[in-house]
């Protein structure tokens, strides 16, 4: 594949991952506990990650990461992305590459190891671990919204292997 036509595709990537994180704050989705949301976003990191690469991938994760702050949560909020898609693009990064666990599994991964890391960073910016009794259902969520986003990805994939060559 040319130079020019795979910078196209992180560009549309980036994009998508960044209009999936806009329309996700435009659901209202009232949740008892701050800090729950789906991570529509995710789906275009999980395409990326398993179309194109982990270089790839990572990168479209940290423009998203980038750009979405600075247009929608502000300098705080920054810390608290970026700690979360970190960490979940580590975990998800080696099961990518292993052939026994799917594309829903390391979804799942990633959405857990997501909320950690943004739960280590309010305890970081607080002093104290005042927000670690939100672990738990922090936890369960990662869970539930780790399958649906794996859900999805799995179809995007799947269409994308088939009908376009990254």
């Amino acid at each position: 594949m040319s130079k020019s036509r795979r910078v196209a595709y992180y560009g549309i990537f980036a994009a998508l991952a960044i209009l999936m994180g806009y329309v996700e704050t435009l659901i209202p989705i009232p949740m008892p506990v701050p800090g729950i949301k789906l991570g529509l976003s995710n789906i275009v990191v999980l395409l990326a990650l398993y179309c194109m690469g982990g270089k790839e991938g990572f990168a479209i994760s940290v423009v998203r990461v980038a750009v979405s702050a600075l247009l929608f949560r502000g300098f705080a909020g920054f810390w608290y992305s970026l700690a979360g898609a970190s960490l979940s693009f580590l975990v998800m990064l080696p099961m990518s590459k292993s052939r026994r666990i799917s594309i829903i599994g390391t979804s799942v991964a990633g959405g857990v190891a997501h909320n950690i890391g943004q739960i280590t960073v309010a305890c970081l910016v607080l002093g104290r671990g005042v927000v670690l009794y939100l672990l738990p259902v922090l936890m369960v969520s990662g869970v539930i919204t780790g399958i649906a986003i794996g859900v999805a990805a799995k179809y995007c994939v799947a269409y994308t292997d088939k009908h376009i060559d990254i």
